[in-house]
């Protein structure tokens, strides 16, 4: 738990970013979509209305790319972070390195690395919080 503690301090919703604080939240909320954690979704919902992201993009964020809500940078980081998630999907495993490149367009590479931290991050909190079976009973508090 050590690890996953650490990961959270650097790279949680809590932490100090390079990034746009609302795009690492948009990650962790996409990740926490696409991996089906009901309590990271409760998390994420609550920390992405503090971090004043605006509802239509929180409300369309699963269909992301059918909108035009969400900024080139966004949509960049957004590719990348399903790629990532998906990454083991054989489908989609292919895509990971366009999705990679579209990304350098935007962003520095430092900025990158720290994408790909959330991303990973959030990945493994959702994997902990689904084999911990937790289960919310009330939205935590952020």
């Amino acid at each position: 738990m050590a690890l996953a503690d650490a990961g959270a301090a650097a790279f949680g919703h809590t932490a100090t970013l390079q990034v746009d604080q609302a795009l690492a939240q948009l990650l962790r909320l996409r990740v926490a979509q696409i991996n089906n954690c009901s309590y990271c979704l409760l998390v994420h919902h609550a920390a992405a209305r503090v971090a004043d992201i605006p509802p239509p993009k929180v409300e369309t964020l699963s269909a992301w790319w059918e909108t035009q809500l969400f900024t080139e940078e966004e949509q960049a980081a957004l590719a990348y972070a399903e790629a990532l998630t998906r990454a083991a999907d054989v489908t989609v495993n292919t895509r990971l390195q366009a999705a990679h490149d579209r990304m350098a367009a935007h962003f520095t590479e430092d900025e990158i690395l720290e994408i790909v931290a959330v991303v990973i991050n959030m990945n493994i909190w959702t994997r902990l919080k689904l084999a911990q079976g937790a289960m919310p009973t009330a939205a935590p508090a952020v």
